[in-house]
């Protein structure tokens, strides 16, 4: 059951958001193993486990204004569009556009309202016009945290915004304590494998 009449859990997330859907038709049928799946372009669709923990980390509420980078499939930018709820928003950002306009045909039809597509920017992480986030999701490894990305964050203090991020193989969750970039919480969440994130 639902924690409240607006709030979702991650297991009716998933269970709304069916992972098959989104994969390319040869790996349909690998859908329900716990394993990364090939997706094209490089990328991958993360092992649900994986996406379960990020998501655990991330904290997403309903409401929540979420940037979901290197989105690849487009099933994170589901699930989170199902956490937000209707109030909320979410906008997968995704470099490929091939990936873009197949995460942009799975989703129709899902009923979810609160997600929208867009197509990154070179020279530019994230979507800053569009800033701050409460949540930022970023699947795809970071040499080294980009401050860039933090200062995408909502402000701190109470209600400050949280990036989950793979950092060097290492799962971070930074949570934004203050008005500077440099004011963060990092919280480090076990070793993690994933394509590179790409800056330039």
């Amino acid at each position: 059951m639902s924690t409240s009449d607006d709030e979702v859990t991650l297991a009716e997330a998933f269970a709304r958001v069916p992972r098959q859907r989104f994969l390319p038709e040869h790996q349909q049928g690998w859908a329900g193993s716990n394993i990364p799946l090939e997706i094209g372009c490089g990328q991958t669709n993360s092992q649900p486990s994986t996406v379960a923990d990020m998501l655990s980390l991330l904290g997403v509420e309903p409401g929540h204004s979420v940037l979901d980078l290197g989105s690849g499939s487009g099933w994170t930018t589901a699930l989170l569009g199902v956490l937000v709820g209707g109030c909320g928003r979410v906008i997968g950002v995704e470099r490929h556009r091939e990936l873009l306009d197949r995460a942009i045909i799975a989703c129709d039809g899902l009923g979810i309202e609160s997600i929208e597509f867009a197509e990154a920017v070179a020279g530019t992480l994230g979507l800053p016009e569009r800033a701050p986030f409460d949540r930022i999701l970023v699947s795809a490894e970071a040499a080294e945290l980009p401050s860039s990305l933090v200062e995408q964050l909502r402000g701190g203090g109470v209600g400050g915004g949280v990036m989950v991020i793979p950092v060097s193989g290492e799962m971070l969750r930074v949570e934004r304590t203050g008005e500077a970039a440099e004011d963060v919480s990092i919280t480090r969440h076990g070793r993690y494998r994933f394509v590179p994130l790409i800056e330039e």
